[in-house]
This record gives C-alpha cells, structure tokens and sequence, in this order.
C-alpha cells in the first residue's frame, strides 16, 4: 500500500469518524438523540398522542364532569381525520387504554421521519385560561410555536397562562424525533371548560392544529423565529417534577 493511499484512507476514516460523532444540524429527517438541528419539513408521517387514558384520566372538570382523557382522545380523533391524505397518520392510542409515559416513548421512536403531537387539557387556578406548547429539543421549536399559533387563534381570551414553554419532559424530551405537547385550554377556568366541551370547538382546535402541521411539513421553520440554544439536558425520568 503505498503511502499517498494510505494517506488518503486515513483522512477518510477520520471524516467518517468525525461526521458520526458531531451532532446533527442540517438534516431535519430521522431520529436524532439531542434535536440540536432545524425543524422537520417534508416528513410523512405524524403520530397523534392523546394524553393519559384507562386509570389515568387527568384532569377533570368541575363545571362539566368531562375528563381530560376522554376530551383529549376525541381532539386527536379529529386532528388525525384532518390530515388522513396527506400523511401517515398513526394514533398512540385508540381507545381508553392506559399507556405509560416511557411505552409512548418507545413506540414514537419506532419511527424515523416523522413527529410527535401530543394533545392534552390543563388544570390549574380558576382564573388561568388558554391553550399552551411545551417543548424542549430544537428541532420541535419551530413546530410548537405553529401549533401554539393555532391554538391561540382558535381561543376567544388568554388570561395568566403560559403560552410557549420550553419545558424538560418525557414526551418533549426523550423521544428522538421532533416532539410538542399540546394543552387545549383549563379545564378549571369555568368559561373555558365550557366551551371544550362543544365539539365545534374542539374542531376548530383540531383543524387549527392540522393546518400547523401541513405549513411546517411544507416550509419548516421558516417564519418561526430564530431557533433556541442547544441544551444537552439527560433524558426525563419518572422521579423528575410532576409531568
């Protein structure tokens, strides 16, 4: 072997070596572990997690005895039959089965190019009212501010909630594709409770979140603002704060 080729097959090695270590920034396809890289565009696939289910029901409502479960369930329902067409929809759940928070993980991570939308209601004072995003990996930043967006202009009043959060969690930080946490309203507010649970309006939320969904599929984060800083954070475990 002479020395130029080895020369050469050392610098090729090298490259190789390199670019698999280094974190992912240009490519927005696949799973990734940390997200330090742009938000999605072009994905085909989109897996709808309706929050809590079976034992778990999450909040529930004083004003009208609905549970979240059951309210986040159907708002999924929705969401997927507005973009069944244009992609692979996949449900987490598909009935009122309870499935813990690491099992959707895992699952989620099943599949590469594709996101993670999890819907769920909120609970708190009675005075907090509107719809909220969390999120934590870079390439969900984008995504969420959308389907917050959405939400928002489908909310007739927001008062003391929280808006766009970047918020450390299983289901915004372990799985490897770009993931978001979507919470509808409070159900504590009694005005808001109320008006979740018209199906009208669940509708509207659902399509708004759709249409989200379909923009940044299609322009990715363009007009999104400028992407938050990487954080190499481990992954959520059950014995961190209160999910």
């Amino acid at each position: 072997m002479t020395s130029i080729f080895k020369s050469a097959l050392c610098v090729a090695l090298a490259a190789l070596v390199a670019s698999c270590a280094a974190p992912s920034t240009g490519s927005s396809s696949g799973r990734d572990v940390y997200g330090h890289r742009p938000g999605p565009k072009g994905f085909k696939t989109v897996i709808i997690d309706a929050g809590h289910g079976g034992k778990d029901s999450g909040a529930t409502s004083s004003h009208t005895g609905q549970k979240e479960k059951d309210l986040a369930f159907d708002t999924a329902k929705r969401i997927a039959a507005a973009l069944r067409g244009d992609f692979k929809v996949i449900l987490m759940r598909s009935d009122d089965t309870f499935i813990d928070l690491d099992e959707r993980v895992i699952r989620a991570n099943r599949h590469g190019d594709a996101i993670l939308v999890s819907m769920h209601y909120n609970s708190g004072p009675s005075f907090i009212r509107g719809p909220e995003t969390y999120y934590w990996r870079v390439d969900s930043h984008g995504l969420a501010t959308r389907c917050q967006k959405a939400m928002a202009s489908v909310s007739p009043a927001e008062i003391g909630n929280r808006d766009l959060v970047r918020r450390r969690i299983r289901l915004t930080r372990n799985p490897e594709i770009p993931c978001v946490l979507l919470e509808g309203g409070y159900l504590s507010n009694v005005a808001e409770s109320r008006q979740i649970s018209d199906s009208a309006y669940r509708q509207r939320l659902a399509n708004g979140i759709a249409a989200a969904i379909r923009t940044q599929a299609a322009i990715g984060d363009a007009g999104t603002g400028p992407l938050p800083r990487p954080i190499n954070a481990p992954p959520s475990r059950p014995t961190d704060a209160p999910e």
